[in-house]
């Protein structure tokens, strides 16, 4: 069983075998999960971003032939095991705080990936292939990663973070 979501339509797919009651419970049990994953709140009216959203056309203009522009895309401050979100049902993007101060190049490939989920939510081949257009994409991957594994091993205060027994704490 499998469910994705494309161009504001949840695709379920299921065996041809199933009856119509198994049928029913995979159904409902999909659009459950999809639903979590994609909730349907109201977006606030006073989210969007002129400057963001005005960056986004133009990167979408530049690597993703126009498509993929949110109808809304800004900052937000609770996301810290991520870099950005994107929910394709409302055609938005929450972009980290995190990022803030990073290079352009990378924010871009954040901004980059984000709207490539607006039009293919999930990271299959089709995903990445919207992403082949950008020149820094591994790079910024590559920062990304380092970015992750540095806060994960030292504090803001410049001390080594707490280490859980399989990560223990780096030599001096």
């Amino acid at each position: 069983m499998s469910a994705d979501l494309r161009d504001g339509v949840l695709r379920v797919l299921i065996p041809g075998h199933f009856s119509p009651r198994e049928e029913r419970h995979w159904v409902d049990r999909m659009v459950e999960k999809m639903a979590a994953k994609y909730p349907s709140d109201p977006i606030p009216e006073d989210l969007p971003l002129p400057a963001l959203r005005e960056r986004a056309a133009g990167l979408a203009r530049r690597y993703l032939d126009g498509s993929g522009v949110p109808s809304a895309i800004m900052w937000v401050t609770n996301q810290t095991t991520r870099w950005a979100s994107a929910t394709p049902a409302h055609r938005t993007i929450r972009l980290s705080h995190r990022l803030q101060g990073m290079p352009d190049w990378v924010v871009d490939y954040v901004i980059l990936h984000e709207m490539a989920h607006l039009i293919e939510p999930s990271h299959s081949a089709a995903f990445w292939r919207l992403l082949a257009a950008y020149p820094r994409t591994e790079t910024a991957k590559a920062f990304l990663d380092g970015a992750s594994f540095a806060s994960r091993r030292w504090s803001r205060d410049g001390q080594p973070a707490a280490q859980g027994p399989e990560d223990p704490a780096p030599a001096p």
